[in-house]
């Protein structure tokens, strides 16, 4: 039965008090804003004055990292403050000056300074926690500098011009030059190679050497074994560092630990002379900074609430016409689907091309697949019941009259029952296949198929009734395509489809298999001569119990279950299954399944 949709269920009411209660909420919020208008304003100059504090401590922590002390560091903190507007004052960690931008009596310092700045302990993700400009004795004098930039600007040169890849050159803190070449294939860098590049130059050689003696004194005074230093100061060990039955994975992992810990403490050794001693950074707003408070006024406050009252009203208006126009196509569809429902004709105007005349259209759409699929739903059961019914009224009117006594059971009528049972057991056996294949649940057994062998079987299988029905069966084949697929299944499909066209062929026609390769697929056609198919049965073929000719009887016609049989086994080879017909000439139905590179050989023919 029908039943209207209450008031307070309506879709355009819940609408309405959506776009009501979105528009107040707007409304509450663009006053809020307006009046709160100062404070976002402060609260954006402390986001830029916590950006500008981030990176006067990024430029004083470089200083620190590349001056062995403070001299001279006055100018960077004038500078500073200049771009900043803030007042820098840098001191030692007794708080003793060491620099400050602002001249006049000393800063008041807080009890907590802004940051610490000391290169050898900075808090950032790198594992060492050092500062990667402080570099030290790995600093490059220019001579090395310019030959590790010549040799970084060939290598990159012998990449864009032998493999076209394009190598950006980087340089590190210490001078040495970065190649990246993400581009690049696996073997160019072997091709491209330089001695000069990929081995430490004498200063950092020498340096290298220092540290590797002071990590080697480290290890040695807590017994560990020797580590060998890599340039970037990773390490590797040089021998084993017990026998595998005498310590753990968790054992290894403590003395990795150990041997960072050791890297991490020589190399703070080695770079503390070329870096400035850790000092402390305060950062403070001047004197002479002002915040603006800003107030509404009753006149603004008046204009903010009429604006808020038009705003509504427009939202209201818009709210009830879209509303409108949307509800109607809406009740269209549920009038539509209730008439479904109580089995009557449903489709709905498609009014514009906008989501709601998508829905519309797929709704027509589906409601035409629904009464196609019902119509080929009440076929399907009475060929069901046809095909079923012939065989067993002839197997128990035969069994009947033997009981009976009427007829003898001799072999010949054995065999007729045989033949009955057979024909039934034929059709049983397509649906269930064609079950087990909508559940997903086909296995394949897949090994090498030799396709022109196939077709030969096949062949060999049918010719008996092509040559009943008076018709010729050839085979070819453009050299020997393999395959890997199940051979029992595969036959299967491709007998439906000759069994399928000896049927639609008339007496002195052609049935044709051909077999060829066509890129990575294996295509196997089997044509007829037959009357052909018009076109607008033509999609229709591979539905279950379908037939071209309705007249035709079960013995003529087949039991429309074949050609679905095939497809369904074409997709679960990951194929595909295909029709086409000219009235008057005949049908192909063309078999493609993809073929892995190993199943085939190139060089038969």
């Amino acid at each position: 039965m029908r039943a209207d949709v209450p008031l307070h269920r309506s879709l355009l009411l819940r609408l309405l008090a959506v776009s009501v209660l979105v528009s107040v909420c707007s409304i509450a919020a663009t006053a809020w804003l307006t009046v709160r208008s100062t404070t976002v304003a402060i609260r954006q100059e402390q986001g830029q004055a916590l950006a500008d504090d981030a990176r006067t401590y990024d430029t004083l922590l470089g200083y620190a990292a590349t001056h062995p002390g403070w001299d001279g560091v006055g100018e960077v903190v004038h500078r500073l403050a200049r771009e900043t507007g803030r007042r820098i004052t840098v001191t030692t960690e007794r708080r003793a000056p060491l620099a400050d931008s602002d001249a006049g009596p000393p800063a008041t310092l807080p009890a907590r300074p802004t940051a610490s700045i000391d290169p050898l302990h900075v808090d950032t993700a790198t594992p060492d926690h050092i500062d990667p400009r402080a570099v030290g004795p790995f600093l490059l004098p220019r001579n090395e500098r310019d030959a590790l930039r010549s040799a970084a600007e060939r290598r990159a040169a012998c990449l864009r011009d032998n493999f076209g890849a394009v190598a950006t050159i980087a340089y590190g803190p210490s001078g040495r030059p970065v190649l990246d070449t993400r581009g690049a294939r696996p073997y160019s860098e072997a091709r491209c190679a330089s001695t000069v590049l990929d081995r430490p130059t004498a200063t950092e050689r020498k340096a290298l050497a220092v540290l590797q003696k002071r990590v080697s004194s480290c290890l040695a005074r807590r017994h560990e074994p020797e580590v060998r230093l890599n340039l970037d100061f990773t390490w590797t060990r040089v021998a084993a560092p017990v026998p595998a039955e005498a310590g753990t994975a968790a054992d290894d992992a403590s003395r990795g630990g150990v041997v960072s810990e050791c890297v991490t403490s020589s190399r703070r050794e080695q770079l503390s002379p070329y870096v400035a001693s850790p000092a402390l950074l305060f950062i403070s707003s001047r004197d002479d900074d002002r915040s603006t408070v800003f107030d509404l006024s009753p006149a603004n406050q008046a204009r903010v609430a009429g604006v808020a009252a038009l705003v509504l009203l427009i939202t209201v208006t818009a709210t009830v016409m879209a509303g409108s126009r949307l509800s109607r196509p809406l009740r269209a569809l549920t009038d539509a689907v209730r008439n479904m429902e109580e089995g009557r004709a449903a489709r709905v105007e498609v009014r514009g091309k906008d989501e709601i005349g998508m829905l519309a259209a797929a709704f027509n759409a589906m409601a035409e697949r629904r009464e196609r699929l019902e119509e080929l739903r009440k076929a399907m059961v009475g060929d069901v019941a046809h095909e079923l019914r012939t065989p067993l009224s002839n197997i128990r009117g035969w069994l009947e009259a033997a009981q009976d006594g009427l007829a003898n059971p001799d072999p010949e009528l054995v065999s007729s029952l045989l033949e009955e049972a057979l024909l039934l057991q034929h059709v049983i056996n397509d649906l269930q296949d064609l079950a087990v294949a909508d559940a997903g649940e086909l296995r394949l057994r897949a090994e090498p198929v030799d396709v022109t062998d196939l077709l030969a079987q096949v062949a060999t299988a049918h010719r008996g009734g092509a040559e009943a029905a008076h018709v010729t069966l050839l085979t070819r084949a453009e050299g020997r395509p393999r395959l890997v697929a199940d051979p029992v299944r595969l036959r299967q499909a491709v007998g439906n489809l000759v069994s399928n066209a000896v049927r639609h062929t008339p007496p002195g026609g052609t049935v044709s298999l051909l077999a060829r390769r066509v890129g990575d697929d294996v295509v196997i056609d089997v044509t007829d001569t037959g009357s052909g198919i018009a076109p607008e049965d033509l999609p229709l073929v591979f539905e279950r119990f379908w037939r071209v000719e309705k007249s035709r009887s079960r013995s003529s016609g087949g039991s429309g279950l074949g050609l679905p049989i095939a497809r369904k086994l074409a997709e679960t080879h990951g194929g595909s299954l295909s029709a086409s017909s000219v009235v008057g000439n005949g049908s192909t139905f063309t078999l493609r399944l993809p073929v892995p590179a190993h199943a085939w050989d190139r060089s038969e023919a």
